[in-house]
């Protein structure tokens, strides 16, 4: 039924917040402010806007070459099209979609995509901590999202000594496992098994000091090209606020929205990029805009790249959906820890 989906309830929840967000702008100030912006600030924050998700693509590229070369292009038009997913698709039955379009398009083992997934989040959260402690020097974070931001860095920190522990002790915790959990416990062996043997399948990488020097290199490009598409963006709707202020609202932003709600964090991204820009004496109707106009900017060169993409390969984006926008990463994953698709285990 349709009030089970959780597309549904993802789709109305943004609805809900949209509405919550747009409630008091009027007709004249939307026409006032389109007045007022310099349209030629618009040009360098699409061309950095572009620039994000290239790096993003390329650093993808690097963490899976160890398994299948892929072209340039043709990794920044596949990884746009997996963003598409993410965007259309609520919590993370996109990461699914995603998984399912590489594995079927690139011929790569779910486990092994699984697991670059993984690496993404990793990367990119050391890489925005280290932002944030850059950024603190100058700009004084609200309490709560330092508190966000130290949070973030604590559970990171546990997550990269778990990978490697897994790394280099997958054996050793297998065996102990299966010694003192697989007949006391069969639900919990077998939940443990699913990581241990998913995780290690792409995350090799680390092993490399060469890998994670280009990676984390990428990662940053990655937000500063961000960074300075909020900038220009800022400085087209005549806010005239400093840099560090671009860079607090995208961490900000970044922070609050690590876990999405809505399909594209629909409404969510509205409310906290409003917020704050409220905390620089931005009206709350120039805030509100700008945020969605943010939005749309980050949407516009996934949903440019990825069409191409899709038109050129012949997916189909309702057949994707439709086979897996109600299931979860963990429910792809088989008792003995590979990524099942249909009947095709791989």
């Amino acid at each position: 039924m349709i009030f089970k989906k959780k597309q549904f309830w993802g789709s109305l929840i943004a609805i809900a917040l949209l509405a919550f967000c747009l409630k008091n702008i009027t007709l004249e100030e939307m026409k006032s402010l389109s007045l007022r912006i310099d349209y030629v600030y618009l040009i360098p924050a699409v061309i950095c806007t572009f620039a994000f998700y290239i790096f993003r693509a390329v650093r993808w590229r690097l963490m899976v070459s160890q398994q299948k070369p892929i072209t340039i292009v043709r990794s920044i038009l596949l990884y746009s099209a997996g963003q598409i997913l993410n965007a259309i698709m609520p919590a993370l039955t996109g990461q699914v979609g995603r998984m399912f379009l590489f594995a079927k398009k690139e011929g790569l083992k779910k486990t092994f995509v699984f697991s670059t997934i993984v690496l993404e989040v990793v990367f990119d959260t050391i890489s925005l901590i280290l932002l944030l402690l850059l950024t603190s020097v100058s700009f004084v974070f609200p309490e709560k999202y330092r508190f966000g931001g130290a949070v973030a860095a604590g559970v990171m920190v546990v997550v990269i000594i778990i990978l490697y522990l897994i790394l280099h002790y997958q054996r050793n915790i297998e065996e102990f496992s299966r010694r003192h959990l697989r007949d006391r416990r069969p639900g919990v062996y077998i939940t443990a098994k699913k990581f241990i043997r998913s995780f290690t399948k792409g995350i090799e990488m680390l092993r490399s000091s060469q890998h994670l020097v280009r990676s984390m290199i990428f990662s940053l490009m990655q937000w500063l090209t961000h960074i300075l598409a909020i900038y220009f963006l800022m400085r087209s709707f005549g806010f005239g606020l400093s840099f560090a202020s671009a860079v607090a609202v995208m961490l900000i932003n970044q922070i609050a929205i690590m876990i999405p709600i809505t399909p594209g964090n629909a409404g969510t991204f509205e409310i906290v990029v409003s917020t704050s820009l409220a905390a620089f004496s931005v009206g709350s109707s120039d805030a509100v805009l700008f945020a969605l106009a943010l939005h749309i900017l980050d949407l516009f060169p996934i949903f440019v790249l990825g069409y191409i993409f899709l038109h050129k390969e012949k997916v189909s984006i309702a057949e994707i959906k439709a086979r897996h926008e109600d299931e979860s990463v963990l429910d792809r994953l088989s008792e003995d820890g590979t990524l099942i698709d249909g009947e095709e285990q791989t």
